[in-house]
């Protein structure tokens, strides 16, 4: 098992408006596209992040070779609850989860 940031290009997360975040894997080949497609489950995404999956939305973008996870935030951005006002920290969790 690897590491999801050992062989992605690039993750990265932000918000998607006040309400969502989502994160980008910007795969870099079709053959690592197909591995990460395969490889994330998205149970263990949706578990990994304290999301209910029925609210995660998943897209697999073969022609960019990205896939993109979107969820609500936890807390609403800028609120007094919020520790990360652009969403940018929320990355670095998926790039430590380990896929086959």
């Amino acid at each position: 098992m690897t590491e999801l940031g050992q062989i992605a290009q690039k993750v990265r997360s932000k918000n998607a408006g006040p309400f969502w975040l989502t994160i980008d894997i910007f795969c870099g080949s079709a053959e690592v596209f197909e591995r990460v497609r395969k490889g994330l489950r998205d149970e263990e995404v949706a578990r990994l992040y304290g999301v209910d999956r029925q609210l995660m939305k998943r897209f697999d973008i073969a022609d960019l070779n990205v896939v993109k996870f979107s969820f609500p935030r936890p807390q609403v951005q800028g609120t007094r609850g919020d520790r990360d006002m652009h969403g940018a920290g929320w990355a670095c969790l998926l790039e430590e989860m380990r896929i086959d």
